[in-house]
């Protein structure tokens, strides 16, 4: 302890016995006794800096003793104390302030006047250890909340750094160069609502003419979407280049989903593949929302009654195709984009987005993909509820 706090808390301690000497005088004066007004005070005084000091060591000896034997051994220090501290006090109170009459012997005054002082040293003592026990215990308490928040705040750090580094290993499972195909652009926009997230979007190049595309959405949000995400991937990569049938991916997929899927989970999973060369767009639809295929004159949603992954393994999975054109825009997208909700709860929907998509059709992929993403934030205030991923395929 510095010598400044041990100065201030010094004086605090001598306002204190200051403070009950005067309530001790003002107790004297209400039951109209005669007495000199200082003696109280320089008794109070004297009491506290002779018997606290004593107290504060003994109490070392009981303060970790279990109660009633810690207060025990208090009194019992109390009562041994009291005779000899009193005798030193009225020594001091007889040269400096003696009480009335000014001719009482200190004798006189040692063996008449030990009522009042052994009142006031039972009450410097309860509750000086009143005091320190209470603040004692409101330290230990602050030390163990302050301990527990650092605690706290060193494992939220930890995680912090963990989904950081689960972040980074997410996105490296995605794609960080697209391919293209002569004729077509394909832009894509990937936004989980958390640090990690369970949307999922892949673009494999199968030949020079034929692009694998597909998207998927794990049921959920965090670690564990991403956890299944990360599953999901390594499953398509395995497939996408053994057929040319989106469906008996799908099935693959799927079966590989429902022997390792925990109860409650399931992916909606959405895989086609892209033929330059034949201008066509032949897919499946595993319970994933349905893209949309804007054209010069029509608006198309391409719908496939395929079940979700990881729950039906004996599934039946079939293909659909579709003819692409010049100026056809198809977007894929995960349902963060369509159940983004506007302050006044109003979800986006598939009619807007169609909309949207159709009066930006002579844009490009990639300026369509980030007009449509940004009219979507702007919509919601930024507040996404779910993962967002959006793919633009554009036929030029």
């Amino acid at each position: 302890m510095s010598r400044t706090s041990t100065r201030a808390r010094f004086f605090q301690q001598q306002g204190l016995y200051l403070s009950l000497g005067m309530v001790g005088e003002a107790v004297i004066w209400a039951i109209n006794l005669r007495i000199n007004p200082a003696t109280a005070v320089v008794y109070s005084v004297c009491l506290g800096n002779l018997m606290m000091p004593v107290l504060n060591r003994v109490r070392r000896a009981y303060g970790q003793r279990p109660f009633p034997y810690n207060w025990l051994v208090f009194l019992t220090s109390v009562v041994v104390l009291t005779p000899a501290v009193y005798v030193i006090a009225s020594v001091v109170v007889w040269r400096i302030a003696p009480p009335f009459p000014d001719h009482q012997s200190l004798e006189h005054l040692i063996r008449t006047g030990w009522k009042l002082p052994s009142l006031m040293i039972a009450a410097f003592a309860v509750i000086s250890a009143l005091f320190t026990e209470t603040k004692e215990k409101l330290e230990r308490r602050n030390l163990e909340l302050q301990r527990s928040m650092d605690l706290s705040a060193a494992r939220i750090e930890q995680q912090d750094q963990e989904l950081e580094r689960a972040r980074e290993i997410q996105q490296s499972l995605l794609p960080k160069d697209i391919p293209q195909l002569a004729g077509y652009q394909v832009a894509t926009a990937w936004r989980p609502a958390r640090l990690v997230g369970g949307d999922y979007f892949d673009v494999v190049k199968l030949d020079e003419n034929r692009l694998a595309i597909c998207i998927a959405d794990v049921v959920g949000k965090g670690v564990s979407a991403a956890l299944l995400m990360a599953n999901v991937q390594a499953s398509v990569r395995a497939f996408a280049h053994d057929s040319e049938s989106p469906a008996w991916v799908c099935s693959r997929v799927n079966s590989v989903l429902c022997e390792n899927i925990a109860i409650g989970k399931f992916v909606t999973f959405f895989y086609g593949v892209l033929d330059a060369k034949n201008h066509t767009f032949r897919y499946c639809d595993a319970g994933h929302p349905s893209p949309i295929l804007v054209s010069a004159n029509s608006i198309q949603k391409l719908q496939a009654d395929g079940a979700v992954l990881g729950v039906f393994p004996a599934w039946k999975y079939k293909d659909a195709e579709v003819s692409l054109h010049p100026g056809d825009r198809l977007l894929l997208y995960t349902d963060g984009i369509t159940e983004a909700s506007g302050s006044d709860g109003e979800e986006f929907g598939e009619d807007k987005l169609a909309e949207l998509t159709q009066a930006n059709r002579a844009s490009s992929a990639f300026d369509l993909n980030a007009g449509v993403l940004a009219q979507v934030t702007e919509f919601c205030g930024g507040q996404f509820q779910d993962d967002v991923t959006l793919l633009v395929i554009a036929v030029e």
